[in-house]
């Protein structure tokens, strides 16, 4: 198994959506805030070599998009997918599974391209991963998210054929709790092979999927939006932009206990410069330890 890092862009959001109720005279030396109170972000996937795929975690927010819709989110730097695969010998074609933790268009954007009038699956050779849970939930937006589950990025991948749900999965209960985290969920090994497992949570957005891979010795956790960045590791850092903010809370404390005793590798799509970190206790709880890149593993 090989694992290597994808830049697909870098992108601006609110520092107080981003860091919820924390102020900013706290939060600001962590990520500063332009004069519009904008914060930079990446989008960085995970790109899993193993078994003859080639798998995709997640795709960023494409280029499909309006100008004005782009004007929102100031898209910024040289960074982009066909880039970033190019810089380890892949072309998107090579792609055979996209694996997408969730349907907001910043993970899923850059699945669907447009040509002409048509929308069509930007990885024409892949399998799209999702999960029946999550779909259900995307295509009947609440109001609270309508703005994030774009139609043109979730539609067209259950129209071009190539959408499959992983399934049964189950809940369990933490123990610590009065709602489920689902943990160690492992996929058929005739997709992923037995060195991927995947997790759900369910504060950020309903059925979100974390990737957890076995590598080098190591295991690594892709984070998505459970952690966004390592910024976001003490307890009460929860965006404004998650659906059960007290939810995630449980699942961030139950999953960094987990981390912290398994020594757990975490990789973050988010942060502008950190892509990994390692944990430590402290006396303020548990807090990042050494940050180093995917590469160096």
């Amino acid at each position: 198994m090989n694992l290597y890092t994808i830049n697909c862009g870098h992108f601006k959001l609110d520092g107080g959506a981003m860091y919820g109720v924390v102020p900013k005279s706290i939060w600001n030396g962590l990520n500063p805030a332009d004069e519009n109170n904008m914060c930079s972000w990446a989008t960085r996937s995970l790109l899993i070599e193993t078994e003859g795929r080639l798998i995709l975690v997640d795709c960023g927010m494409g280029d499909k998009q309006s100008e004005k819709f782009f004007g929102y989110y100031y898209l910024h730097g040289d960074d982009n997918l066909d880039k970033s695969l190019a810089q380890y010998g892949f072309h998107r074609d090579d792609i055979t599974d996209v694996f997408l933790t969730h349907l907001h268009f910043d993970h899923c954007g850059g699945a669907i391209k447009k040509e002409g009038d048509k929308l069509l699956p930007a990885f024409k050779k892949a399998v799209y991963w999702s999960n029946e849970a999550h779909w259900k939930w995307a295509t009947h937006p609440n109001p609270r998210e309508k703005a994030s589950f774009l139609s043109e990025n979730i539609l067209p991948i259950k129209e071009s054929g190539q959408l499959k749900f992983v399934d049964h999965w189950s809940s369990k209960n933490d123990g610590q709790s009065d709602w489920h985290v689902v943990i160690d969920r492992k996929l058929p090994e005739v997709l992923f092979g037995e060195d991927f497992l995947v997790r759900y949570a369910h504060g950020h957005t309903d059925a979100m999927m974390l990737p957890q891979v076995r590598y080098n010795g190591k295991t690594v956790v892709f984070m998505a939006d459970l952690l966004p960045s390592p910024g976001h590791i003490p307890l009460p850092y929860v965006m404004a932009y998650d659906t059960r903010p007290l939810i995630t809370m449980s699942e961030k404390e139950a999953f960094l206990r987990e981390a912290l005793e398994k020594e757990y590798i975490l990789f973050f799509e988010h942060d502008p410069k950190l892509e990994c970190c390692t944990l430590k206790n402290t006396e303020r709880g548990i807090r990042p330890d050494q940050f180093f890149k995917l590469s160096d593993l």
